[in-house]
């Protein structure tokens, strides 16, 4: 069982799950239950399923769950996108966090890669 919280893909996107928070409590109410739920869900999901994952009994199985958290990466960066077009985060919040998910994405790309390399 690997220790999650020494994982620097874990620490990175736990940062920007912080970040999600802070940006979206600026979000019209009218979203609280529509995109800034969306948000913080997906945005929490990747930490929350690297957490999970280490907590597996295989490589398998670890994989699995940083696929789920690649995919919620994912769906975070479109959001971030669509936040960004409905005029609800400026231009230089997007430019701030979104180079940091994309790393993040890279991040656990890479590690997935490592993963299925060791079977």
């Amino acid at each position: 069982m690997k220790d999650f919280k020494e994982l620097k893909v874990w620490q990175r996107s736990h940062q920007i799950t912080l970040k999600i928070y802070k940006i979206t409590a600026s979000f019209p109410k009218e979203e609280l239950y529509g995109l800034v739920s969306q948000m913080r869900r997906s945005s929490s999901s990747i930490p929350t399923n690297i957490a999970e994952g280490c907590g597996r009994g295989s490589d398998a199985d670890f994989a699995r769950f940083l696929q789920i958290a690649m995919g919620s990466a994912s769906e975070l960066e479109y959001q971030l996108l669509l936040s960004v077009d409905l005029g609800f985060i400026n231009q230089e919040t997007y430019q701030a966090i979104n180079p940091e998910l994309i790393e993040t994405k890279r991040m656990l790309n890479s590690f997935l890669q490592k993963l299925r390399s060791q079977n």
